[in-house]
């Protein structure tokens, strides 16, 4: 059963709604944006809403990055010494993301 703070406040929404004081907001008929942190603990989620504000990103986004990056780049290239090291780059950095991920940090 909703409390009257509830009916109060559903009241006062729908009286607004009619008055029309929530046309012309910003970001009006736009896409909400949700954090795609689904199984990230609402603490972990909020420390790392903190540091992406701050402009500091967790190693493993930086490592993530680098693997797409090569992804691409050996995709682009034929058989070759260099395809051949970028492979084993890629290997390392795999291994190194599998590392953080559990060990948790």
């Amino acid at each position: 059963m909703p409390s009257i703070y509830d009916i109060l406040a559903e009241q006062r929404i729908a009286d607004a709604l009619r008055r029309g004081e929530f046309d012309n907001l910003p970001g009006a008929g736009k896409p909400l944006v949700f954090d795609d942190e689904l199984f990230v603990s609402p603490e972990q989620r909020m420390a790392n809403k903190v540091m992406r504000n701050a402009g500091f990103s967790p190693p493993e986004i930086g490592l993530r990055k680098a693997i797409a990056k090569l992804r691409a780049e050996i995709a682009g290239l034929d058989e070759s010494e260099r395809r051949s090291a970028l492979r084993r780059r890629l290997a390392m950095l795999i291994v190194q993301l599998g590392e953080i991920s559990r060990s948790g940090r």
